[in-house]
């Protein structure tokens, strides 16, 4: 079990998904988690939700 968890804390930040919860989640992250590509289009979008719904908004891609 040791040996997976210091994988996981090694793997580069792209591979780590993370919810609001944890940290502070940014347009960016929301356009990644929901596994579309990143646009400028996509990343306006993402910025209102985090507006609106704040980090529960990753709750949409994230059981």
């Amino acid at each position: 079990m040791t040996e997976k968890r210091e994988e996981e804390s090694t793997a580069p930040r792209r591979l780590q998904l993370r919810t609001g919860s944890e940290t502070p989640i940014d347009p960016e992250d929301l356009v990644r988690v929901s596994g579309r590509d990143v646009t400028p289009e996509r990343l306006e979008r993402a910025r209102r939700l985090l507006e609106e719904m704040g980090p529960a908004a990753a709750e949409r891609y994230l059981p």
